[in-house]
C-alpha cells in the first residue's frame, strides 16, 4: 500500500474514532432509511408437512403409556406428544388428522398451516378418540394402506404418521398379509409404535366411552377365522404371501388375543415392506424429532422483507457500544486477587 494511502487511512480510523458516536448515529439512520424499500431478500426455510392418522381401537385404551412420567392410557400419550410436536414445526408447514379403525383410516382434518391454525388443530386432536369407531375390528396393514391413499391423494402429497400399537383383530394369518397396492416408498411415512411389550387387559368401553370392565378371553377372537387367512375388506385385494414368516412376524398370539402389547416387530415388518420409517414413542421430544427429520424436510422459498433485516441491525449498530462500555466497567471493577507472598526460606542447620 503506498504510504499516502495509508496515511490516509490512519487519519480516516482516528477521525471515526473520535466522531465514534456520529458516525454509528448515521449508520443506523441509513439502515433505518433502507427499511422504507420495497425490497426484499429470498431465503430457503425448511418446511414439514404431515397427515397424523391415531388408531382408535379399544387396545389403544390399554394404561401401559406415560404422560409426564404418569401412566396413562396408549392413546392419550399418543395424543399429547403430538400435541407438544406441533410446536416445533416451523411456520408455512402443514398438518392434518386422521383416525384408523376396522379396515380403513378416514381424514377427520386435512392439512392446514400450524401457526395460523394451531387451536384448530389442537381443539380437533382433543376430540379424537374410540367414540368416533363405527366397529371394533382392528386390520392394522389394511388401515396403514388406507392411510397411505389417502396421503396421495391430497394436493401437497403430505407424508403420513400412523400411530398405533399394532394389534390386529381378527388375528392376520402370517402367510396372508394384506399387500400394498402401489410402490414402497412412494408416500413417506413414519409408523409410530405406542405401549409396552408386556400384553395387558384391554378396557372395554360402551358406545359412549365409559368404562364397562375388560375383554374377555371368550369375547376376543383367538385365532384367524379362516385357516387361509381372513377374506379380503375390498374387492381384489391383493395378499403378500409370507412363506416362510412364523406367527411373531405379525404379533399373534392364540389364546391371549384377549390382552394386548405393543407388536413392535410386527409394525416394522410393515414399515420395511412400505417403504416407511419405525419410530417408538417415548415422548414428545423423540416424536417432534422424527417428525422435523431429513427425509421429510420440504426447502421452500420464502420472501424476507429488507427492513425484517436491516431494522434489527440498526438496532443492534445503536446498543452495541453502550455494551461494550458497560461490559468493560463491570471488568474494572471486578475484585483482583491479590498476590501470595512467597513463602519464607528455610535455613539448614
Amino acid at each position: 500500500m503506498p504510504a499516502r494511502w495509508r496515511a490516509a487511512a490512519q487519519a480516516g480510523w482516528a477521525l471515526l474514532q473520535r466522531r465514534q458516536e456520529a458516525a454509528l448515529l448515521a449508520l443506523a439512520a441509513l439502515l433505518l432509511l433502507g427499511c422504507l424499500l420495497p425490497g426484499h431478500l429470498t431465503l430457503q426455510r425448511a418446511r414439514f408437512d404431515h397427515v397424523v392418522v391415531l388408531d382408535i381401537t379399544q387396545s389403544m385404551n390399554v394404561p401401559d403409556a406415560l404422560v409426564d412420567g404418569r401412566p396413562a392410557a396408549r392413546i392419550d400419550a399418543a395424543k399429547h406428544a403430538v400435541r407438544e410436536a406441533m410446536l416445533d414445526l416451523p411456520c408455512g408447514s402443514k398438518l392434518g388428522l386422521g383416525v384408523f379403525t376396522e379396515y380403513r383410516t378416514l381424514l377427520v382434518l386435512a392439512p392446514v398451516e400450524v401457526c395460523e391454525n394451531l387451536g384448530e388443530l389442537r381443539a380437533t386432536l382433543a376430540n379424537l378418540d374410540g367414540r368416533m369407531a363405527w366397529i371394533n375390528g382392528s386390520e392394522v396393514a389394511k388401515g396403514l394402506h388406507s392411510g397411505l391413499a389417502v396421503a396421495k391423494q391430497l394436493e401437497d402429497k403430505p407424508s403420513l404418521v400412523f400411530i398405533t400399537d399394532g394389534q390386529e383383530s381378527p388375528p392376520l394369518h402370517p402367510r396372508h398379509r394384506p399387500k400394498l397396492n402401489g410402490e414402497p416408498g412412494e408416500v413417506p411415512g413414519l409408523i409410530v409404535g405406542v405401549g409396552q411389550a408386556q400384553p395387558s387387559p384391554i378396557p372395554k368401553r360402551d358406545p359412549q366411552g365409559r368404562p364397562i370392565g375388560v375383554w374377555g378371553a371368550d369375547e376376543v377372537l383367538q385365532a384367524d377365522p379362516r385357516s387361509r387367512g381372513r377374506s379380503g375388506s375390498v374387492a381384489g385385494e391383493g395378499m403378500a404371501d409370507d412363506a416362510a414368516g412364523p406367527s411373531v412376524s405379525v404379533g399373534a398370539t392364540p389364546g391371549t388375543e384377549h390382552l394386548s402389547g405393543l407388536r413392535e416387530p410386527y409394525l416394522r415388518l410393515l414399515a420395511q415392506e412400505d417403504g416407511l420409517q419405525y419410530h417408538h414413542l417415548d415422548g414428545p421430544r423423540g416424536l417432534s424429532e422424527a417428525l422435523r427429520a431429513p427425509m421429510f424436510q420440504r426447502p421452500v422459498p420464502v420472501k424476507l422483507p429488507l427492513r425484517d433485516v436491516l431494522a434489527p441491525l440498526a438496532l443492534l449498530v445503536l446498543v452495541l457500544p453502550y455494551a461494550w462500555q458497560l461490559w468493560r466497567r463491570w471488568r474494572g471493577r471486578r475484585p483482583r486477587a491479590k498476590p501470595v507472598p512467597p513463602a519464607a526460606g528455610v535455613r539448614g542447620a
